[in-house]
């Protein structure tokens, strides 16, 4: 059995056919099979959380340990788990309902913290397993049961907020593409800090006018200027399909991470254990 095999599980995928999620999965797959194969990290060595929503049933589809969170709530949990064992390589997968409304908080203070851990964020700009409201990224116009007169605000830009928060590293990567979902989460996984990979996808039930972006994407060079990173998070509001979208590490600096602040995690990783009750 080949190890993308060994993450399968035998729970039945209830995504619907042709969700961009099939091809998040495979990405997935991909990037965690290629450093299993690489003998640089083992299958127990990676551990998820997920959050609620269609994005988020992923947890069944994944043969790894992990936690299924509460709504907004995979990242403070994924710290938790860095806590217990900073050697732990943690993903967090959510929705952009999730972690731009309800779990905002824990999104903002996850860049102040810089634990080494990676959140791979499905964008697909409404609550789509709860029949298709609005969330923080939706279009204004965009009309569902919950907004028949439309959303009257604007979208906000969660790639300003992640730079004004402290940001070590911000990427962007397109559901339709998985060979740049591969590139993308590896060099997500391997940066040391709290990894933020916004993944633009498309739903086919709900909010389909936010579909079929692929024409504004564009892929962009790893970049380290910051001054750079706020233009080109600046290119799409999430509003218009005329600006541009560009995909890829938008931004990436090294600082220290909290497992290296805090000189008791800092053991932990040196000696490459967790916490061992007495």
């Amino acid at each position: 059995m080949n190890t993308k095999d060994k993450l399968k599980t035998s729970s039945e995928n209830t995504w619907c056919p042709g969700c961009p999620n099939h091809m998040v999965l495979e990405s997935v797959k991909q990037t965690i099979s290629k450093f299993i194969d690489s003998k640089k990290f083992k299958q127990e060595d990676f551990v998820i959380t997920t959050d609620i929503g269609c994005n988020s049933k992923i947890f069944d589809y994944l043969n790894l340990s992990g936690i299924y969170c509460l709504h907004g709530r995979a990242i403070p949990t994924a710290i938790g788990i860095k806590l217990g064992n900073p050697n732990l390589k943690v993903l967090a997968f959510a929705g952009d309902g999730a972690v731009y409304a309800e779990g905002i908080s824990h999104f903002i203070h996850a860049f102040k913290y810089n634990s080494d851990m990676t959140l791979i964020l499905h964008d697909n700009q409404s609550f789509s397993l709860t029949t298709g409201q609005p969330t923080p990224t939706s279009q204004q116009g965009y009309v569902s049961k919950a907004s028949p007169l439309g959303v009257f605000d604007k979208p906000m830009n969660p790639l300003k907020v992640a730079l004004a928060s402290g940001a070590t590293f911000i990427a962007r990567t397109s559901a339709r593409d998985i060979p740049h979902m591969v590139e993308v989460f590896t060099k997500a996984v391997n940066h040391k800090g709290f990894s933020f990979v916004e993944v633009i996808q498309d739903c086919l039930a709900f909010n389909l006018d936010s579909n079929n972006r692929d024409s504004q994407m564009y892929k962009v060079k790893d970049n380290e200027d910051k001054k750079v990173a706020e233009k080109l998070a600046s290119e799409f509001d999430y509003n218009s399909k005329d600006g541009k979208i560009p995909i890829g590490v938008i931004y990436q600096v090294k600082e220290s991470t909290l497992e290296e602040k805090w000189p008791q995690l800092k053991d932990l990783l040196d000696k490459k254990v967790g916490w061992v009750a007495k």
